[in-house]
């Protein structure tokens, strides 16, 4: 395990039982380095969506948590936040979830010449996603070769 995916895990294990008493659902953890700065990042959800006053609460409890633990060595910003409506799908319960919505996807390599899709969330497994396109073809794809995927939003 690396040092990001053990700082992800102790977050995620200290963060789950916490949000289940609020009735909130943990969307990720990620610890990420951007413009030379380090994140410790945790998006949350609730039914009806999540407010400033949520997302402050959980902050300062996981950040007085984290300070006494001591457990990360670089110098962080913590950020607790709604993952939004770009909301990507990640976890099995999010595609079980969205099964019949139109989801977008970007590949990391093109498929031919191809590297974004559009269609109808039809499946998943551990390994794949598959998309009913507009044509009514279905298109299997391995979810490591998945960028992103989310729901499509038409304003």
């Amino acid at each position: 395990m690396t040092r990001r995916e053990e700082y992800e895990a102790r977050t995620e294990k200290y963060l789950l039982p916490l949000l289940e008493g609020h009735r909130f659902e943990l969307v990720d953890v990620e610890y990420v380095k951007e413009a030379g700065n380090w994140y410790l990042r945790a998006y949350i959800d609730k039914e009806g969506g999540i407010t400033v006053d949520d997302c402050e609460a959980i902050s300062r409890n996981l950040s007085d948590w984290l300070d006494k633990e001591d457990f990360i060595a670089d110098s962080y910003i913590l950020e607790v936040s709604s993952p939004g409506l770009g909301r990507p799908l990640k976890k099995d319960k999010d595609f079980e979830r969205n099964l019949g919505e139109e989801v977008e996807l970007k590949l990391y390599k093109p498929r031919g010449k191809q590297k974004e899709y559009a269609g109808i969330l039809k499946g998943y497994d551990k390994g794949t996603v598959i998309i009913e396109m507009e044509d009514g073809k279905e298109e299997v794809f391995a979810r490591a070769e998945i960028a992103l995927i989310r729901l499509v939003f038409d304003f």
